[in-house]
């Protein structure tokens, strides 16, 4: 597929790494779900291809994303030199008697991750939801930055929400910060880590941009996205929104990207449709009316004291 450039995804600076990276990001889990359920890994193939075709360099995996590492390897490691790749570790994800977080831990899956994805090094090695309490004990971190120093990651980063985030953010050590930011869920932005984060020229990516699809769904759309449905219920109860958007992906998604701060949010999907839908969207349809913005943040903060903060 060969496009012309006017047509591709748009791309901001990774913060103070020097990078590019397309606004929109393809996030991972979905494709081994998808290959591992279905038996399809060749669309796996396809939909990794296309993204790059389409302009998408950002592509965030993790080493307990079942298959995904191995099935990036054997789709696109050929075209390398095209994405910027980030992968995440910290969690066991082998049969050792390995603990979480340590030093050996981290080393294994950083070796094993790039032999999966047939590469040298990751441009990100992302920290994977730790607490405060295991970055505050230094081992983890430590482990990060001399995988870095021994340039088998370019940058590392923290991915994780609330307080971990916050902490990661003030601490100075990271080069980016991967946390989850949506219509339903803006403490991101309301707890100022968006702007501590911004103020140390970290890159920021969003994980979870459009809330897991409950923005729009009319059941829980999946079990890890309850919360998100519940908040969506809430937000709505007290009445229509006044400035809201007919396409409820777009509207989700433009919420996000009005950050200027954002540097790429990374959405799921294994299907070649969707992908593509997705593109034309960021392409073609954004920026969203600010009048849009400020009624789903003023719902937000009108509603959230009917839900129990987890914070």
């Amino acid at each position: 597929m060969n496009l012309d450039s006017s047509v591709l995804v748009e791309r901001r600076k990774l913060g103070k790494t020097g990078l590019e990276v397309s606004v929109l990001g393809l996030g991972l889990a979905q494709i081994s779900r998808a290959a591992s359920t279905k038996g399809c890994v060749s669309d796996s193939a396809t939909v990794l291809n296309s993204a790059l075709d389409l302009g998408i360099n950002f592509l965030d995996t993790a080493a307990c994303y079942g298959d995904t590492e191995q099935l990036i390897g054997q789709a696109v490691s050929h075209r390398r030199d095209e994405y910027i790749l980030a992968t995440k570790a910290g969690h066991v994800v082998d049969d050792t008697d390995n603990l979480p977080w340590t030093r050996k831990t981290i080393e294994e899956s950083i070796n094993r991750s790039l032999r999966l994805l047939r590469t040298e090094y990751v441009d990100l090695l992302q920290l994977h939801s730790c607490s405060v309490e295991t970055l505050q004990s230094g081992e983890a971190i430590e482990a990060v930055q001399k995988i870095q120093q021994t340039g088998k990651a370019r940058f590392i980063g923290y991915s994780g929400d609330n307080e971990a985030a916050r902490w990661a953010a003030c601490s100075g050590v990271f080069q980016t910060l991967q946390t989850s930011y949506n219509v339903v869920d803006q403490h991101f932005k309301i707890k100022s880590i968006l702007d501590i984060a911004h103020a140390t020229q970290m890159g920021i990516i969003i994980k979870r941009p459009v809330a897991n699809s409950a923005w729009w769904a009319t059941h829980e759309p999946y079990p890890y996205a309850g919360e998100y449905f519940r908040r969506t219920q809430i937000m709505k109860s007290s009445g229509p929104f006044l400035h809201s958007l007919k396409d409820k992906v777009l509207e989700a998604t433009g919420f996000v990207l009005c950050q200027p701060e954002v540097s790429t949010i990374i959405t799921g999907t294994h299907n070649l449709a969707h992908l593509q839908s997705n593109v034309r969207l960021i392409n073609t349809q954004l920026p969203i009316p600010e009048k849009t913005v400020l009624e789903i943040a003023q719902r937000f903060k009108e509603a959230e004291e009917n839900w129990r903060q987890l914070m």
